[in-house]
């Protein structure tokens, strides 16, 4: 048997002898969430709502996030494969997927750029000396040589920053508002021009609807259904509401959404340099991911298996590029339109993987062999109409939140569609890389 190595990591199944403890991957997930960009979307609905609700609209997205994030995640917990290359046969098809695949590259390249926005701002605030562009530049090339070693580099990242982060949180709060009354920042109008229920909602589920999708990126190294939905309810619940709603009351005390103000004033230069580390955590996630779902797309429709190492290398400069262009002035906008152009992916995947099943028992005979299914359709014709439809549902359709209505559309008309007979391939392709032996041997490759 042969080892995996790193270009392979993208087209195997992660056995279940090396797979890690619930906590390990929940210490990643918070990770995640527990970012500076959180901090950045709780100044966001602080300085545009009251305080109770901005906390229903963090408490509806985070329940829109975790349903997304368990039906999603258990699936790649049982398969142990990625988002990307899991759609194959969760109901996107060979070409689907690549569409899938390259979605999410694009996008998560779009999050990285913000990420690295930030925290160059805060450089600049704290160092300075560079400027803005050189120092988005630097901190995007420092996450990508992290992400470069793989998942264990990213592994104790989290042990590290995540504590840290965690300790900012507390002095942060604590430092700002012993000098305030409490009660009065609840109660406080919000300082800035006003956002509804609907908008906040929109912006929590869009702020992190990419990192539910693609949650089978991390899952498929959990070792049960029941350890994605402690590590999910863990990772999202700490990670909403004691990073988020922390920027909600900060913003209604400085008066601000400029979170590198809100930090600077509240704990100086050394919570700049802590929340700068902590915003690792997330950037090498949108950068790994990116990466899984690019070398999808390039084998998909190339045929070709492109070098992991330097795909991500272009991914990283070409994120770093886009935090030197400004990418974090179309924030709200971003989140906008994340928010209900992805939620239809996961709800297509969980309505064919438990519910219509049209190829389910292929990955069950490959799961059973520790390979993947020798075939897949090519395109499924009738999953990318519901994915569009879906998603101009969610945003054209006025009454309810757009991140559960496309998310629920698409969950519906596909399971429709199947019932009808309407779920078909058109084509059959062969699984690219596909070989029983490049399931051995993957921790220390991905």
């Amino acid at each position: 048997m042969s080892s995996v190595g790193v270009d392979d990591f993208a087209l195997v199944r992660v056995p279940q002898e090396q797979r890690y403890s619930w906590w390990s991957v929940a210490v990643q997930r918070f990770g995640q969430v527990s970012a500076l960009s959180q901090f950045l979307l709780g100044s966001t609905l602080g300085f545009g709502m009251m305080f109770w609700d901005a906390f229903l609209a963090f408490t509806l997205g985070a329940v829109i996030l975790e349903l997304v994030a368990i039906g999603v995640g258990i699936i790649g917990a049982r398969e142990g494969l990625q988002t990307s290359v899991l759609a194959r046969w969760t109901g996107f098809g060979q070409g689907g997927s690549a569409v899938v695949g390259v979605a999410i590259g694009i996008s998560l390249i779009g999050w990285f750029g913000i990420q690295s926005g930030v925290s160059a701002a805060g450089l600049v605030s704290l160092v300075g000396v560079l400027p803005a562009w050189l120092w988005a530049l630097l901190f995007g090339l420092a996450v990508t040589f992290i992400v470069l070693w793989g998942f264990a580099s990213m592994k104790w990242v989290a042990y590290i920053t995540v504590p840290a982060f965690i300790v900012l949180v507390a002095w942060s709060i604590g430092s700002e508002l012993f000098n305030h009354d409490v009660g009065a920042l609840v109660a406080s109008p919000p300082p800035g021009p006003a956002l509804t229920l609907l908008q906040g909602t929109t912006l929590v589920a869009g702020g992190f609807i990419v990192g539910a999708v693609i949650t089978a990126d991390m899952t498929r190294f959990n070792r049960s259904s029941a350890d994605v939905v402690k590590q999910t309810v863990v990772g999202f619940t700490l990670g909403e509401y004691m990073i988020g709603m922390s920027g909600v009351l900060l913003a209604h005390a400085i008066r601000s959404d400029d979170i590198i103000t809100i930090v600077t004033s509240s704990v100086g230069w050394v919570g700049t340099l802590v929340i700068i580390l902590g915003t690792l955590k997330i950037n090498d996630w949108n950068l790994y991911s990116s990466g899984l779902g690019v070398v999808n797309f390039v084998g998909t429709v190339l045929g070709k298996r492109v070098n992991r190492a330097v795909t991500t290398l272009m991914l990283g400069v070409a994120g770093s590029l886009l935090a030197a262009g400004g990418i974090l002035d179309s924030f709200i906008g971003f989140l906008s339109l994340l928010g209900v152009a992805f939620p239809p992916i996961a709800g297509i995947m969980v309505a064919e993987y438990f519910v219509v099943k049209t190829w389910r028992p292929e990955l069950e005979r490959s799961r059973a062999a520790g390979t993947l299914p020798e075939t897949a359709p090519t395109w499924v014709p009738a999953t990318l109409i519901i994915w569009g439809a879906a998603a101009l549902i969610g945003q054209f359709v006025s009454w309810g939140l757009p991140s559960i209505n496309s998310l629920v559309a698409a969950f519906v008309l596909y399971v429709v569609a199947g019932k009808l007979g309407l779920v078909r391939g058109v084509g059959v392709s062969r699984t690219f890389g596909e070989s029983p032996e490049v399931t051995t041997s993957v921790r220390e490759g991905i």
